[in-house]
């Protein structure tokens, strides 16, 4: 298995190959089945919003390291409208799409690190990191 991967985002097709990416990484790394599951959700929600509010974008993974720790980061970018109010964005049912809104609350809850940026008219890029405990 790479230390990297990349996986454009253009379609429902690469949410998929996103998630199954992802979790081949974590598995590689001997994440639990329940770790491995929190890994693939969390995917799951910042490539939703990429396909929602961008339209396209892409998806590093990326074995990481950190003194004695291991784990699997995701890096989620887009060119899209940006995120207007990112505070009201990281309260759970906040949605300008009628969806539930809990993509990035959610996410940010099943991972150890979570970060987003996000310039109006430029586009967002959450960071997110799982450490194998």
């Amino acid at each position: 298995m790479p230390e990297e991967l990349n996986v454009p985002i253009r379609s429902e097709a690469d949410l998929v190959t996103a998630r199954l990416r992802g979790r081949e990484l974590a598995a590689a790394l001997h994440f639990s089945s329940s770790e491995l599951t929190l890994i693939a959700t969390a995917i799951s929600e910042v490539t939703r919003n990429i396909l929602s509010y961008a339209g396209s974008g892409e998806l590093d993974l990326r074995h990481v390291r950190r003194g004695q720790l291991e784990g699997v980061a995701i890096i989620a970018r887009d060119r899209g409208p940006g995120i207007a109010d990112l505070f009201a964005a990281m309260q759970d049912g906040f949605s300008t799409s009628g969806g539930l809104g809990l993509g990035l609350p959610g996410s940010k809850r099943l991972m150890d690190e979570f970060d987003v940026a996000s310039e109006v008219g430029k586009g967002t890029t959450v960071t997110m990191t799982k450490w194998k405990m």
